[in-house]
């Protein structure tokens, strides 16, 4: 195997393991990943409309998020609200139960992500960044990561 064809297994591989013990975590409030996500995006920054969610999924980015919102609607977490401006436009937000629930998916986040820290330093995990930001330059996923990380700068 060579060192490249390692690294893009090893990616993959940190993904699904991530992934999966963030689905095991979500498992008992009856959520995916993908639909923690939408909450949390939410709970930073909405209202959104669809397309605004869509630009900064990374879950599945480059795709309508329509059908991920369609269950949290039928669940009660996300509400969909005409837009003040044009009612053409239909603006998503978090009801009372999707704030409370987006809360206890940002703790089940902050317990990954501080596993993530342990696993390396801060010059390790910042150089592991810069290479993987260089790698998804420019694509659908790493587009929406560079979004939510400028607009998380100003807010």
């Amino acid at each position: 195997m060579t060192p490249v064809e390692e690294l893009r297994y090893l990616i993959l591989a940190a993904q699904r393991e991530g992934n999966r013990q963030l689905a095991q975590a979500l498992r008992p409030h009856g959520i995916t990943p993908a639909q923690a996500e939408v909450l949390r995006l939410l709970e930073d920054r909405q209202p959104l409309t669809l397309s605004g969610l869509g630009e900064l999924l990374v879950c599945e980015s480059g795709t309508n998020p329509s059908r991920l919102v369609d269950r949290l609607v039928s669940a009660e977490l996300v509400r969909r609200v005409p837009g003040e401006q044009d009612r053409r436009q239909v603006e998503l937000s978090l009801t009372p139960a999707g704030r409370r629930l987006a809360r206890k998916v940002a703790a089940i986040e902050d317990e990954l992500h501080r596993m993530l820290a342990a696993a390396g330093s801060a010059r390790e995990l910042a150089t592991a960044a810069t290479f993987l930001r260089t790698l998804v330059a420019g694509q659908p996923a790493g587009d929406a990561v560079a979004l939510r990380k400028r607009s998380s700068a100003r807010m």
